[in-house]
């Protein structure tokens, strides 16, 4: 329990702070919008690896030496956690938004700072704005912004088990060019949903795949790239589940 008081905590303190953080943020962002974007990176992965260590968890990275450095990507992975997203944005090399669902959206703080980080909300039950939303995320890939997508569409509650991948999600890679790196995840869910409301301290498995380019695929796997995508994942995830 006290992992959990002290996460709270923190994160009370943190959005208290946030409100003259993003006050000065956005008066920088009329002046530099690149330092906007390097310095709320930066306040973001800082405050996501405090929540991190409170928690305790170990983490294992194999295969980061696989994420392209010098272009934006699609970053691809299976989603069980909540931790989910800071376990693997307090390591991306670049400015990365990351696409969550309508709801998140109505969260006072987050969604500034959501916004500031270029992530972008996505509502299912609406195609015409769903279009409009990987739109968007392809402009923003072009402008050298990565993506992250869960592509399941919502955290899987079962373990070891994947959920369908959503073929709309990688329109992202293929209308904007950019690689696909794939991301595996293991055991993020004993963190908390395994035995929530409790925060257990525990050792999670991040392997990055080697980064996928559409041109050096054939046409039969690009038909199916959702699917080839995913069985990428699921290797990597099996692989390690020794490891845990």
């Amino acid at each position: 329990m006290i992992r959990l008081i002290l996460v709270a905590i923190f994160l009370i303190l943190f959005f208290i702070c946030s409100i003259p953080l993003l006050l000065i943020e956005w008066i920088i962002g009329h002046f530099n919008m690149d330092l906007k974007n390097r310095s709320s990176l930066a306040i973001v992965k800082g405050a996501f690896q405090v929540i991190l260590f409170l928690t305790g968890v170990k983490v294992t990275v194999l295969g980061e030496e696989n994420v392209p450095k010098d272009e934006a990507v699609l970053y691809v992975a299976n989603h069980r956690s909540y931790f989910d997203i800071l376990l693997t944005y307090v390591r991306v090399p670049r400015l990365t938004g990351y696409i969550s669902k309508i709801e998140i959206e109505r969260i006072p703080l987050l969604r500034n700072w959501m916004r500031n980080l270029h992530c972008l909300f996505l509502d299912r039950s609406d195609i015409k704005q769903g279009l409009k939303t990987i739109l968007t995320g392809i402009e923003k890939i072009k402008s050298g912004i990565s993506i992250c997508i869960f592509p399941e569409g919502t955290r899987n509650k079962q373990n070891d088990s994947f959920l369908p991948f959503h073929g709309g999600s990688f329109k992202l890679a293929e209308k904007s060019g950019c690689p696909i790196v794939p991301i595996a995840l293991n055991n993020v869910a004993d963190i908390f949903e395994d035995h929530s409301p409790f925060i257990k301290k525990t050792h999670v498995i991040i392997e990055y795949g080697k980064a996928i380019y559409l041109d050096q695929l054939d046409k039969d796997t690009k038909k199916n790239l959702a699917g080839y995508v995913s069985d990428q994942i699921q290797d990597m995830y099996f692989k390690n589940q020794s490891l845990v």
